[in-house]
Formats: structure tokens, sequence, C-alpha cells
């Protein structure tokens, strides 16, 4: 965290207190510490900071400028740290503020890292676009996750001609987010453009039918996996012992 904090701070210009204001944003949440043996010492550390060593990023919390800030900076420290590794974003959040999220989804296709993409729980509204912004081949949901897409939401007051500039600037981001939508789910633009005149949720399957997402993550694909493993192992504990082993 600290290499991070350094990163940050110095050479993409994030604020620290922005970031300080992020960290404890997160500690208002139940926030784990690990200790890990290390060969000189043990060190403590928080779970998101540990998961991030493995080049693992969770958003878990409404999509806000602090928020952006913080992901973006993580995701370009990552990228340069081991330039062309995958970095996962687990995601959980009920979407927020279109601004930030634009700028995250342009991070996530700037950086020469696949970036892919679970869902947790919950990626609605801007966290669906996040979604399914992901590395085709790599975007995923667990099995009772829920997506939701909508049109972007925005209020105005003023003069008359304040609030038309303020409707043409709603207009333009709803068809730039249908359009991310579209092209990234391989969806028709006109059917994207119609589900979401209202709340639109999605199962887990239905997010994949629909092209959010190229799998869905469950208790059974764990388990085969676990299943294989201890079959492999068994075999290896039965097989005859050759000549060389007995020697």
């Amino acid at each position: 965290m600290d290499e991070f904090r350094k990163y940050a701070t110095r050479h993409l210009g994030l604020n620290s207190m922005v970031l300080d204001d992020v960290i404890k944003s997160q500690n208002q949440y139940l926030n784990p510490y690990i200790l890990e043996e290390r060969q000189l010492n043990v060190t403590q550390m928080d779970v998101f900071s540990r998961l991030m060593m493995d080049r693992i990023i969770f958003l878990g919390t409404p999509i806000d400028d602090y928020t952006a800030n913080t992901l973006q900076a993580q995701l370009l420290f990552l990228d340069q740290a081991d330039p062309g590794k995958d970095i996962s974003i687990y995601i959980n959040s009920p979407g927020g503020s279109v601004y930030a999220g634009l700028g995250i989804y342009d991070t996530m296709q700037f950086v020469g890292s696949d970036v892919a993409t679970i869902c947790t729980g919950m990626a609605a509204s801007m966290a669906a676009v996040l979604l399914v912004a992901g590395q085709e081949g790599k975007r995923s949901a667990l099995t009772h996750s829920r997506v939701m897409i909508h049109q972007p939401m925005g209020g105005a007051q003023g003069q008359a001609s304040d609030i038309e500039i303020t409707a043409r600037e709603i207009q333009k981001l709803k068809k730039e987010l249908y359009t991310i939508i579209a092209e990234h789910s391989h969806t028709d633009f006109e059917k994207v453009w119609a589900d979401s005149d209202r709340d639109y949720w999605m199962t887990a399957e239905e997010a994949k039918a629909y092209g959010m997402i190229d799998k869905v993550l469950s208790r059974q694909k764990a388990d085969s996996l676990t299943a294989d493993t201890t079959t492999s192992t068994t075999n290896e504990a039965v097989k005859p012992a050759t000549e060389d082993e007995n020697a």
C-alpha cells in the first residue's frame, strides 16, 4: 500500500488528502487486517491492499470522484508494475457518477493489461457499464448476482436556457453509455435504448445471454475443479511403484 500511495501522489498527482478520504470511507465497513509472515519479519496490511498485490481491485462502493481517482491510479500502477499481466476488478456497486465512471472506463481501455471484471453481488447503472467493459472472454458474475442498466439521471434548475443545456448534455451521455454497452455486449443499439428506458434487471444467466458477461461462476465449477484435483491426488497415491521408485 505504501508503494501505491507514493505512486499515486508523486507520479499521478493524486491529492494525499483525497486518498486518505477514500481509505477512511472504506474503514466505515468491516475491514479485516492480515498478518503475513515474510523472510525477515511479519507484515500487517488490510485485506484490500493484500488483494491488490495479486492484481485484484475491489469496487464495493458507489462510484464518485474519490473512488474513480483511486481506482484509476490502481489500474495505472498495476499496469506499470507488470505490463501485460491481467488485472481483475471485483464489482459490487449500485453505480453513481457517470463522469467518474467514464474516467474509469477510459482508463480500463487505456492500460495495456487485460482487465477482467467479476460481479460479486450487484453491478447496477454505471457499474454495469464497467462490468461489460472488461476484456471480452474475461467478464463473469457469481450465480446470484444482479446486473441493471437504465438511462442516466440528472436534474437542473435555473433559467430555461440553462435547463436546456443540461438536458442536451444528459442526452449526449445517454447515447454515449448505450453505445458502450451495445459495442461491448454485441447487442443491437436500438434494443439497449429500449431496454434502458426504465430499470432493466438481469440475473447472472440473463446478463450472459444479453452479452454483459461471458460466463457465470458457480459452486459446481469449483467443486468439479476440486474433484479433479482430488482424483489426480488419489491416482498419484495409489499408482504402483516403479523399479526406480523402489530403489
